[in-house]
């Protein structure tokens, strides 16, 4: 077993063994490599100036993606390349096309921020091909700026294919690749500073034991949560086990009867998974934090760390979707609804983990839709989401499952307003009827993201919508006598 790890960092291995292991990258870099130019904003993945870019060789190539510093562990790097903005040009002359689109348009002012943004158009140069305007909004959503008023970055990403890279920049992404190549390995890894400890399992069944054995230990998957309890709360984790070498919980599978996604499969990657199953539960997943975060957060992170208002459980739930859960060699299967059992209590047993997930395929992809409702569009926290999956039999509900976020301590069934549809006819008085259950089902709190009137309200709302969006034909949509939330 290892006692240190290796990573890459602007081209150059670094080996690093004695480290706290809660010690962040950017203040790795800031404070030890003294590379500057990436920016501390917020400290928790909110605004992006401490963007970097990382790459992980998959299939003999190098994915590069974009994310926070300010929120990842340093141990997290192992066998992993690190650019920062110092590197991304090829010399003090030549810019690389991402800065010099920048240059151009004027897309900086202050230049606080600036590093961040280069370094978000720098990933998405690296492997997209002129993307869309709407797809434009979403690389960039994760990077805040105070004084541009964006159109000129808007504009830089447009025009900065237009310019090419030199034959130094492509030679040093295959330097990277090559790299990369001899980082691998497969031994485990340990780091220990003083009295904390940071274990870098290389399988399954070897993360299985050393979770048995730490049964108080936190374990780590993209960090984008665990990372906040440091940097805003100030715990001292003492103990971390990370999932990031372990490639059979990095899964996804599919067969005729279901979908399964590893516990540390990233949001990013369970999106282009269920985007052709599931377009609605797509786009949910689509406004998780930003690509920065999608990046790095993993589904099965939202599920074992049981918020509330975590957006994925209720379409997980609305689909009747199971987890595949594990303690040393013993398995079990758990329907996800019955996993969270109170506020921040979920059904494991010390030194047990989620493995997997477990989504049925339906008939209908269709019948499932989720909605997402919250002050801002992107990067925030649902007030209230709510994922329905109702089937008809003609005209008639043969089975509705319901489910909130934002309403209870819990992701939880709105079991009252199912019962409602249950088996009548589909129509407005079946849906005013489920509207009202609801007030059975749900008495929610009041906080900074709305009060209990304005939920239920909202939620109410939402079976409305629903049942205004089923009854679209074509470009018309039958709408009659109800006002919804949306306008």
């Amino acid at each position: 077993m290892r006692d240190y790890i290796t990573f890459m960092l602007n081209g150059q291995i670094r080996r690093i063994g004695d480290i706290k292991p809660t010690t962040t990258l950017l203040n790795y870099l800031r404070e030890t490599e003294r590379l500057t130019g990436t920016k501390e904003g917020c400290a928790e993945g909110d605004c992006g100036a401490c963007t970097v870019v990382v790459g992980e060789l998959r299939d003999n190539d190098v994915r590069h993606q974009a994310i926070n510093a300010c929120i990842q562990f340093v141990p997290m790097l192992e066998g992993k390349s690190v650019t920062t903005i110092e590197y991304v040009s090829n010399d003090d002359v030549t810019l690389h096309p991402s800065q010099q689109a920048l240059v151009e348009t004027h897309g900086s002012q202050c230049g606080f921020c600036t590093p961040g943004f280069v370094m978000s158009l720098y990933a998405a140069y690296l492997h997209e091909s002129r993307p869309s305007r709407a797809r434009i909004n979403d690389i960039l959503a994760g990077n805040l700026c105070r004084c541009t008023g964006y159109g000129p970055i808007i504009e830089a990403a447009q025009t900065m294919y237009d310019y090419f890279p030199t034959n130094s920049h492509l030679k040093r992404l295959e330097d990277e690749r090559r790299l990369l190549g001899t980082l691998a390995h497969r031994e485990s890894i340990c780091l220990r500073h003083q009295e904390w400890s940071f274990h870098l399992p290389a399988n399954l069944d070897e993360f299985a034991e050393i979770c048995a054995d730490h049964p108080d230990a936190t374990i780590l998957a993209g960090a984008t949560d665990v990372g906040l309890w440091v940097t805003k709360q100030h715990r001292e984790l003492r103990s971390i086990i990370s999932v990031a070498r372990i490639a059979e919980l990095r899964k996804i599978t599919r067969n005729s009867d279901k979908l399964t996604i590893g516990a540390s499969v990233s949001c990013t990657d369970a999106e282009l998974a269920i985007t052709e199953m599931y377009p609605d539960f797509s786009e949910l997943l689509r406004r998780f934090g930003s690509v920065q975060v999608r990046n790095a957060a993993t589904v099965g992170g939202n599920i074992a760390n049981g918020s509330p208002i975590g957006d994925a459980p209720p379409a997980l739930i609305a689909l009747n979707a199971q987890l595949k859960l594990r303690k040393g060699k013993e398995f079990r299967t758990q329907s996800l609804e019955k996993f969270f059992v109170d506020y921040g209590v979920q059904d494991l047993s010390p030194g047990e983990f989620l493995e997997a997930i477990e989504i049925p395929i339906i008939r209908n992809p269709e019948q499932l839709r989720c909605y997402k409702v919250s002050k801002r569009f992107d990067q925030d926290i649902s007030a209230v989401c709510g994922c329905f999956n109702i089937q008809l039999e003609g005209e008639k509900v043969s089975e509705a499952r319901l489910c909130f976020g934002g309403m209870a301590p819990t992701p939880k069934r709105a079991r009252e307003a199912e019962k409602a549809l249950q088996g009548v006819t589909w129509n407005e008085a079946a849906i005013a009827d489920a509207a009202r259950a609801l007030e059975t089902d749900f008495t929610p709190l009041s906080d900074v993201r709305g009060s209990a009137d304005y939920r239920m309200a909202v939620a109410q709302n939402l079976i409305w919508r629903y049942y205004f969006e089923s009854r679209q034909t074509g470009d018309e949509t039958r709408i009659v006598g109800r006002q919804s939330a949306f306008g």
